[in-house]
């Protein structure tokens, strides 16, 4: 406590040091929680493959929905932990910012990523406390509702996921009895396919080819 009651303002290097280390801490979190997905992805897959056995189709569907489920959530997972590392990485300039100019700079970059991880259950209420900090110490700017309107995802959106993608779980989970099979990637290089119109005789090209040779050739004799 100071002299008047009031506590000393925080040592801006101390808090960078305190926002990388929760950042950190809740990289490990959400990786134990792709984890624990993972774990229960394989036991549904287990149940599926013994569906399939048993030609039980529709149990077959249901299972495949509830693993595009864990993919996805699997996915946000990552896409979370991109932009904890991305503050992370932030934090590492802010002290070097701090070491040269002797004070925290405003960082766009930080305010996108805190954006997102605030909306992201997992992470939301160490992110919400976090933000406060930072929009005190002057690193971002405060967060309005609005900017989070176009980051709301319809909650039917995966009821009404293609039924190319079910069918191509079914198809990897039981080795091409069910679904359908994925279009085959086309790989770099690959020679693509010219389609020839229907109107040109290729007789008449390659007889066309015949002749400028034979002209070529008359030309290199004279």
């Amino acid at each position: 406590m100071g002299l008047f009651g009031k506590s000393p303002e925080r040592d801006p290097k101390e808090m960078v040091n305190q926002w990388t280390h929760k950042l950190r801490k809740e990289g490990y979190q959400l990786e134990r929680q792709i984890r624990a997905i993972q774990r229960e992805e394989e036991k549904v897959k287990r149940s599926l493959k013994e569906a399939a056995k048993k030609n039980d189709k529709d149990t077959c569907t249901i299972l495949a929905k509830e693993i595009l489920r864990s993919r996805k959530a699997i996915s946000k997972i990552y896409t979370s932990k991109a932009h904890i590392n991305s503050v992370m990485l932030q934090m590492k300039n802010q002290l070097a910012t701090l070491r040269v100019a002797g004070a925290l700079s405003q960082s766009t970059e930080v305010m996108q990523a805190m954006q997102r991880l605030i909306r992201v259950p997992e992470v939301a209420h160490t992110m919400q406390e976090m933000s406060k900090e930072m929009m005190k110490a002057g690193i971002i700017e405060e967060m309005l509702d609005e900017t989070f309107e176009d980051m709301e995802e319809d909650p039917e959106e995966l009821e009404e996921a293609a039924q190319s993608e079910v069918d191509k779980v079914l198809w990897e989970l039981t080795e091409g009895k069910l679904g359908e099979a994925p279009a085959p990637p086309i790989s770099e290089g690959a020679t693509a396919k010219v389609s020839v119109p229907a109107s040109v005789d290729l007789s008449d090209e390659e007889k066309e080819v015949d002749d400028m040779a034979s002209r070529l050739n008359a030309l290199k004799s004279t």
